[in-house]
């Protein structure tokens, strides 16, 4: 059986995500999870009334970045930093972007969405995304790197991940799937609602050939419930 990424995938023509489960039967099987993502989100007037049990525990890491299954991405060197999800830990093991937005909010699609990967011992994944609207100013990001560095010649990169988060994590919760071959499930997606401002110069040097959109299509929500939660600074 093909793995991922033994198998050329993309965003359009006849390896493109209406044709995925058709690439091998890796990719068939994944297909199989009824519960896709991404998915249309709506802003709820009322939050849930159960306390969200998701709590970030990020802190400076070193990252290497590496351009692969059509993104690139962020790949800490180690495994410091973590969520905690009903009192289990799944620890930070990739972001990447997609541009534009997969999820949309209130009918809105982002330039690009940031999603960070998590993975605990039982290799289940928790993924948080976050949606950020491309623009010529500095914006926030610059404003709370806090003496970050990024050195792209050495592909080498030191970061706290929390800065790419707004400060009020207001978010939804709901189950899903990987939004790239081979789209299992089950995934726990957290997505903030709160768009954050990137400088579009920040993607200059990871772009590279990638400048072409690789979104998934939006998948029918079904019944799957999604919730709410008003988050705190």
């Amino acid at each position: 059986m093909k793995k991922n990424m033994d198998v050329e995938w993309g965003y359009s023509g006849e390896r493109g995500p209406e044709h995925w489960a058709e690439l091998c039967d890796w990719f068939a099987k994944g297909a199989e999870f009824e519960l896709q993502s991404p998915i249309p989100l709506v802003t709820c007037e009322k939050s849930s009334d159960t306390k969200e049990t998701l709590s970030f525990h990020y802190q400076k890491q070193r990252f290497t970045d590496k351009e692969f299954k059509n993104t690139i991405h962020l790949v800490p060197y180690d495994q410091i930093s973590y969520v905690l999800f009903n009192e289990e830990t799944y620890y930070l093991t990739d972001i990447h972007f997609h541009m534009p937005s997969e999820h949309v909010i209130n009918g809105k699609q982002e330039d690009i969405e940031f999603h960070f990967v998590h993975t605990n011992e039982r290799q289940e994944n928790l993924v948080v995304g976050a949606m950020y609207h491309l623009s010529n100013d500095k914006g926030w990001l610059y404003d709370r790197q806090n003496g970050d560095k990024w050195d792209l010649d050495a592909h080498e990169h030191w970061t706290d991940a929390s800065v790419f988060f707004p400060e009020q994590k207001s978010h939804y919760h709901y189950v899903g799937s990987l939004t790239t071959p081979p789209t299992s499930g089950p995934i726990q997606w957290f997505v903030m609602d709160q768009v954050g401002q990137l400088n579009r110069d920040f993607l200059i040097p990871f772009k590279g050939q990638y400048a072409q959109p690789n979104n998934r299509p939006l998948q029918p929500v079904k019944e799957r419930k999604i919730y709410y939660y008003k988050g705190t600074k």
